[in-house]
């Protein structure tokens, strides 16, 4: 298993326990449980397949991913109670999750030789869009659309990963720095109240 698997496997645990969180709050069943980690987990990467052509969708080959999400589930379900109570944790494990992805979809845009702009389209695309099937599905106006920076730390995340491969970062390196950059600026932005300019009268 090479470096990007590793991070596109540590990406489905925090989204898949994102998701199992986020159905827990709404005191779903079992089932909807299961297909809220999963769509969380996979719903970013599987559109993002789609649009590069990937046939079948990498999840669909991949059991571990499948199998990752499941022992999240059962994971969460265990320890529930004591999740819940730690009214960050599903913030902490979004956050996460958005970092990580950013740098798998960005490394698939590079592999199918996309334009640097494309390319961080789909870091985007791959960390947020599972999140934002989760919230329409569990009825909430999904984060991205919200005040919050969300979707902009992905593409911060995704300049600095390009600014790192020009001045000839380690790989490794860039990964690691890029997707800890796009937790950071979240992170930050939550604490300071950072948010993009709005066409709004308050």
């Amino acid at each position: 298993m090479d470096f990007i698997q590793v991070i596109d496997l540590m990406g489905t645990v925090a989204f898949a326990i994102s998701g199992a969180l986020a159905a827990y709050n709404k005191k779903l069943d079992a089932f909807g449980i299961i297909i809220i980690a999963f769509v969380t987990a996979a719903g970013g990467g599987t559109l993002r397949d789609i649009l590069l052509g990937v046939s079948p969708v990498s999840w669909m080959t991949n059991m571990n991913l499948v199998y990752t999400i499941l022992v999240c589930v059962l994971v969460t379900f265990i320890f529930s109670q004591k999740l819940l109570k730690l009214r960050k944790t599903l913030f902490f494990f979004d956050t996460i999750g958005i970092g990580l992805y950013t740098v798998v979809g960005l490394e698939m845009g590079i592999t199918a030789g996309l334009h640097p702009f494309i390319c961080v389209t789909l870091g985007c695309i791959t960390a947020c869009f599972g999140g934002v099937i989760r919230d329409i599905l569990v009825n909430e106006i999904p984060v991205i659309f919200r005040k919050n920076i969300y979707a902009t730390a992905c593409i911060a995340g995704g300049a600095i990963y390009f600014i790192l491969r020009k001045f000839e970062a380690p790989e490794n390196i860039t990964f690691i720095v890029s997707g800890i950059s796009v937790i950071i600026i979240r992170m930050l932005a939550v604490r300071f109240k950072w948010q993009l300019p709005r066409p709004y009268k308050d």
